[in-house]
């Protein structure tokens, strides 16, 4: 007999009461051991942090992995779904900096590297537990218990293999580099990181007049939107194929020279003044002027406080004349680099300390944080009679995706690795990835890839994996080791943790006679750790070789579209750099899901729901239908409405139940009036003469026909599926 359904259905509890029969089961490792045998479908999770709750950005993401391994394991597949950890990195060391009040270097310095490190390790998997409840709530089956995080000595061991391939590939450089840099967290970033966080911003923005040497009374007139950088100016840059002016300005009777397009940079009428001279931009080049500060004044010796030239300069904004601090912008620094205003490998002019305030060599504004110094500085120049005009400007700045502080660029020693020799390749890479949508692929990601720059991958930090390369004080002599046991043949000490209170103190005898050679004290970008997962998660090659070729390049992986700019292009990079070939065959490229009002999801501002209330209200097969049926897995942004999941419940799954609880209502008052006997079979309904039977089964084995087909060619890096 058929058993009546209640008329009330509460989805949520329903839900805990299949959770508690898997726990029973152990159903997702019975599935494991069930599909051992079988052929693999690889699948790399890309690693959290643990330093944060997950948010519905995360629960997309794992909806989406879900449905495909669980799809992929149902067909026939043995699919491993281990979680991992990011552990190291900004994210960490900010929370333990604002918890302790750790301002800079120094502070670490006192405090001692040891003690920094074991307070970073304390807080890396603070809510690791709220994560695996919130996942297993979601209905998400992954592997807690076999993971990785980046912390382990063997992921760090792998991650010094794969530095060491591109060391002996020639793949790896130091050199001086204007970069994205963060006061907040006294680093720089990479590009790709720079790019995460624009903001609208308001700065000042000057014109300044620079008097020529042959004449005073004659000036050339920049303008900057950055006055914090005028006290480190070398030299000016003019378009030498461009017309500029020599003007007489009506009102106060001084003589400017700018580029004659940007005229309305200065002056809004024509009578306001006088054209007395019009010339190219080259017939300025090498002249020499008075500097606005004395800070570095013997700089003129070696050719500073010159008129340079480019064709960088344009004529859409500002007065045509660019204002050069080399250490402090990227085209300047290669204008005057080429121009000989400084010698390649000489100390840099950058009185600017990693916290981002003025040095002692900046006597006016020593101590200032340059942000804050603007106004000291455009008020020393008003009363010098430098400062021609002074306004503000609004436009989209960049801010530090973890402190939220304003990043500043500035020139930095650092590790790079060649990335814009391998431009050609990558793009041949990502070519043979199946990317879900594809204009993801073909648009933003291939135009990243076209314009990749060399990848910055230190960093002056200290709760990381440090880069394993051993120098001399002059870096002619460079020694990169690849292992445990190569550092222990070198030096003859053998470590079991490789963060760096356990191999900064450990030296390496000199092969040139340069006495002892030390390990440089940055770790790697956190991004390079998890750019190396595919090999680091196995601990390749070290150990599971075969295992590892069995499951490379994985065949599905999925996060948000940030991760163009972040996991999806290292990932590509390591790939290509060590193997030749794209690290994964099929990519979901999913949405962001912002608050309801279109902003950035903030626990600060608490601008949208608790996941954990909207599952206990509503369930999480609501909340999944919800995400995987909106816009945002076409690569959209979605705005995260409560009511949409309510919707699903009362749209969906409610009319579902009704129609169900109708149906079995029918069946048991005809099992009892007409003593009917019901059976479900699908041979039962294939040979039924009802034509609503054969109906219903042809619709569904229609659907299953499709959901197959859609599968098969959402993933279509599979040769052959079996079904």
């Amino acid at each position: 007999m058929v058993e009546a359904v209640a008329e009330r259905f509460n989805f949520p509890e329903e839900e805990e009461k299949i959770l508690e029969l898997w726990n029973k089961l152990d159903a997702f490792q019975t599935c494991l051991k069930q599909s051992k045998s079988k052929p693999r479908y690889a699948f790399y999770d890309g690693p959290p942090f643990a330093t944060g709750l997950p948010h519905y950005g995360h629960i997309l993401a794992g909806t989406i992995k879900d449905i495909v391994t669980r799809f992929a394991h149902q067909s026939g597949f043995y699919v491993e779904r281990r979680f991992g950890w990011d552990c190291h990195g900004l994210p960490v060391e900010y929370e333990i900096d604002k918890t302790l009040g750790i301002k800079g270097p120094e502070d670490v310095a006192k405090m001692g590297i040891a003690e920094y490190n074991r307070q970073c390790r304390s807080i890396v998997m603070r809510y690791s537990a709220e994560w695996e409840v919130i996942t297993k709530r979601l209905g998400r089956w992954i592997d807690f218990k076999n993971d990785y995080k980046t912390l382990y000595p063997w992921f760090m061991e792998s991650i010094w293999w794969v530095f060491k391939q591109l060391y002996d590939k020639g793949l790896v450089y130091r050199g001086f580099k204007v970069m994205p840099f963060s006061t907040g967290c006294n680093t720089p970033l990479s590009n790709f990181e720079a790019n995460q966080n624009y903001k609208d911003t308001v700065d000042p923005a000057v014109i300044v007049n620079f008097p020529l040497d042959e004449d005073e009374n004659v000036k050339m007139i920049a303008w900057t939107t950055t006055p914090w950088t005028l006290p480190s100016n070398l030299a000016l840059c003019v378009n030498p194929k461009m017309s500029y002016v020599k003007v007489n300005d009506v009102a106060n009777g001084n003589t400017y020279i700018l580029m004659e397009a940007r005229l309305s940079a200065l002056y809004k009428k024509e009578d306001e003044y006088v054209v007395l001279d019009k010339f190219l931009g080259e017939t300025l080049f090498g002249r020499s002027y008075k500097p606005l500060f004395p800070y570095f004044a013997q700089m003129k010796a070696h050719g500073a406080f010159r008129i340079l030239c480019d064709n960088y300069v344009t004529d859409d904004s500002g007065t045509g004349v660019v204002h050069q601090a080399p250490f402090f912008g990227a085209d300047d620094y290669r204008v005057c680099l080429s121009n000989g205003v400084f010698e390649k490998d000489g100390d840099p002019i950058c009185p600017v300390d990693a916290s981002g305030q003025f040095t002692e060599e900046v006597t006016d504004f020593a101590g200032q944080y340059v942000k804050d110094a603007d106004k000291s500085i455009c008020k020393h120049l008003k009363q010098a009679g430098r400062l021609v005009h002074q306004s503000t400007t609004k436009h989209n700045y960049p801010f530090c995706w973890r402190s939220e502080t304003p990043l500043i660029y500035k020139a930095v020693p650092s590790w790079f690795v060649r990335v814009e020799q391998m431009s050609k390749k990558l793009l041949e890479n990502n070519s043979l990835c199946y990317w879900v949508p594809a204009w993801v692929r073909e648009k933003r990601f291939a135009n990243w890839l076209r314009d990749a720059h060399d990848w910055a991958i230190s960093r002056n930090r200290y709760w990381g994996t440090p880069i394993p390369i051993w120098a001399s004080e002059d870096f002619e002599e460079i020694v990169c080791v690849g292992s445990v046991q190569e550092l222990s043949e070198l030096s003859g000490i053998t470590v079991t943790d490789l963060h760096r209170e356990n191999v900064d103190q450990i030296t390496l005898p000199s092969r040139m006679g340069k006495g002892v050679l030390r390990r440089i004290p940055e770790v790697f970008d956190c991004w390079f750790e998890s750019g190396s997962m595919p090999y680091a998660q196995m601990h390749y090659p070290f150990e599971n070789k075969k295992e590892f070729e069995d499951c490379f390049p994985a065949d599905f992986i999925a996060e948000g579209v940030d991760q163009t700019r972040g996991w999806f292009y290292t990932l590509l990079v390591l790939s290509t750099a060590l193997f030749g070939k794209p690290p994964f065959k099929n990519l979901i490229v999913n949405g962001l899901v912002l608050a309801s009002d279109g902003h950035k999801m903030s626990k600060r501002k608490k601008n949208y729901p608790d996941p954990g209330l909207v599952i206990n209200s509503y369930g999480s097969d609501a909340l999944r239908l919800y995400l995987i049926n909106s816009p945002v897995v076409r690569a959209e942004n979605l705005r995260f409405q409560e009511a949409g999941v309510r919707d699903v419940l009362k749209d969906v799954f409610l009319p579902w139940y009704n129609a169900y609880r109708f149906l079995i209502q029918n069946i048991i008052r005809l099992e009892k009036e007409d003593g009917v006997t019901f059976e479900y079979s699908e041979d039962h309904l294939g040979s039924s003469e009802n034509i609503m039977d054969r109906w219903i089964l042809s619709f569904t084995h229609s659907l299953v026909k499709f959901v197959k087909q859609e599968m098969a060619g959402l993933l279509c890096g599979i040769s052959q599926w079996p079904f």
